[in-house]
């Protein structure tokens, strides 16, 4: 861990890369426009900045290969909804853009072992 945040390393930053790829594959081939990726904030990493019409998009992507340590889902939690939140904020003022709104997203990537992966997301989390 580093100023409380886990490192992601080896096998997990390449999991982690893996599923950000196929979340934004899935994303843009769901209508929406890719405009940023592995964004660094003040506040941390915003993963996937996409655009869906007039909205802008800050995706949460969750890879896992099994639900043996909870769902994708449940580990986006309160604390990094805000973090998200803020994380937005900062990336639509950097970029001196102006959309519609503003919509947090999660996408979860389920890797098993055999067989393909599974794609889940959930609109609108905030």
């Amino acid at each position: 861990m580093t100023g409380g945040r886990a490192v992601a390393t080896g096998r997990n930053a390449a999991l982690g890369a893996y599923g950000e790829e196929i979340a934004a594959r899935h994303l843009v081939g769901q209508g929406m426009v890719l405009l940023d990726r592995n964004w660094h904030g003040e506040s941390g990493e915003i993963d996937l900045v996409l655009r869906d019409g007039r909205t802008l998009v800050v995706c949460e992507v969750k890879t896992r290969t099994s639900n043996a340590f909870g769902t994708p889902h449940e580990a986006v939690t309160r604390e990094k909804l805000r973090r998200l939140q803020r994380l937005a904020a900062q990336w639509v003022h950097a970029r001196g853009v102006h959309p519609d709104g503003i919509r947090i997203d999660v996408v979860a990537v389920m890797r098993p072992r055999r067989g393909h992966a599974t794609i889940e997301h959930v609109r609108g989390v905030d």
